[in-house]
């Protein structure tokens, strides 16, 4: 998928996003959002904001960052940063494949329905671990290829064409974090027809792992419903403004 192509066909759909899309995947993003047990003054970064329609669920005691490589997406973005008077949002336009922030930056790192969708998916989580800090929380809402033979030979066949629509349906979820430090915490079905999963991680970056990641659970995570959350707080360190643009 090539990033300019991604640019237009995302900016292409920015007016009209939110009436096709918005209710299919409100589910989904009320659900990550409500599991984040968000702490005060906690550092998110939500990567690949698009339209901005998860900007108004965030409690108001963090500080945001969201950033999006379309324009038009963006641009609507800001107007509902704008409407709900959303002081503790910044948005810029940048690519999350190279993104301009420093190590360390956030404490936790939200991306729904990117890593499908742009060009190099390893160079975006890889940059997402990167910008979080170590023992900070990584959270994908995505749809990831089906373990069923059937329906993975269906998405393997229909992906050539779902990518001229701006995304991809046949990439697994071992396949987004092996060889990473992503440990996941909890994996939960989401939206119509639970296609889609939500997958929370800790960034384990640093720390000696033997291999697979996804073999990796997390100690002291209540398991079970989705209603239990992570409670670590928020680092020591402070998102960098040297670098956003």
């Amino acid at each position: 998928m090539d990033p300019i192509k991604i640019e237009r066909v995302y900016t292409s759909y920015a007016g009209f996003y939110d009436k096709v899309f918005g209710k299919v995947f409100h589910e989904g993003r009320e659900s990550a959002i409500r599991n984040l047990n968000v702490q005060p003054d906690e550092r998110i970064l939500e990567v690949g904001v698009g339209t901005g329609l998860a900007l108004p669920m965030y409690p108001r005691h963090c500080r945001i960052v969201g950033i999006d490589l379309s324009e038009g997406m963006l641009a609507k973005a800001k107007e509902k940063a704008e409407a709900n008077r959303l002081d503790h949002v910044q948005l810029h336009r940048m690519d999350a494949g190279a993104m301009e922030f420093n190590d360390d930056s956030f404490d936790t790192v939200v991306a729904a329905y990117v890593v499908t969708a742009v060009p190099d998916h390893r160079k975006v989580v890889n940059e997402m671990i990167r910008v979080c800090r170590p023992g900070g929380r990584i959270i994908m809402l995505n749809h990831f290829s089906n373990g069923n033979k059937v329906i993975a030979a269906v998405e393997k066949v229909i992906s050539p064409l779902t990518k001229h629509l701006g995304w991809r349906t046949d990439l697994s979820l071992n396949t987004v974090v092996e060889g990473t430090s992503l440990q996941i915490a909890r994996k939960q079905k989401v939206n119509p027809l639970r296609f889609w999963a939500l997958v929370e991680c800790v960034n384990a970056k640093g720390k000696q792992t033997n291999g697979s990641a996804a073999a990796h659970t997390v100690a002291g995570y209540v398991h079970g419903n989705g209603e239990a959350g992570f409670t670590n707080g928020n680092g020591n360190g402070r998102y960098s403004h040297e670098h956003a643009h």
